[in-house]
């Protein structure tokens, strides 16, 4: 897992007339961190490129759970989880500075020749760079969601595991 954190500050220009960040700013913001945390791997979006590269937007995802204010500092928590191949996904968290989480959510690029504007296969670069970066993460023991079975008696078990899998999810994503 690659994991980096961008700051971004709420401009004027962004928020409705409650002082509420707009919406649709928050796309913005997970591009700003996107791209923050290729460059600290070293690649920027105008190498790539450059290269011959697009990397266009197949999905976009985000679940809303506090609003952000005017003038508010929050940081943008970006993650990949997984090597990339066509595609790659980027998943999100966006902090205020006291903690709370604001929202969360996801984006999957898909890598496109420039020239063909067909999917290709993720450059070997980009790739040997995150496989490194993602293998030298010590990864966290998964919580094995069995044991948060309820105790009702009168469940089927098959029952109890679909509860305990979405309660799994739902804190685990």
């Amino acid at each position: 897992m690659f994991q980096s954190t961008a700051k971004v500050r709420v401009r004027y220009a962004e928020t409705d007339q409650m002082g509420y960040c707009y919406y649709g700013n928050y796309a913005q913001y997970y591009e700003v961190a996107r791209v923050e945390s290729l460059r600290t791997l070293g690649i920027s979006y105008k190498d790539l490129e450059a290269q011959g590269y697009l990397l266009p937007v197949s999905e976009f995802s985000i679940k809303y759970i506090l609003p952000a204010f005017y003038d508010e500092e929050l940081l943008v928590k970006c993650t990949i989880i997984d090597p990339p191949k066509v595609k790659i996904k980027f998943k999100y968290e966006i902090h205020n500075t006291q903690g709370d989480l604001l929202n969360f959510g996801s984006t999957t690029l898909v890598f496109v020749d420039k020239k063909t504007k067909k999917p290709v296969n993720c450059p070997k670069f980009l790739n040997n760079k995150l496989c490194h970066s993602i293998k030298i993460q010590p990864k966290k023991p998964v919580k094995n969601p069995k044991e948060d079975l309820p105790k009702k008696k009168g469940l089927p078990s098959k029952k109890r595991w679909k509860y305990s899998m979405k309660k799994y999810l739902m804190i685990y994503w």
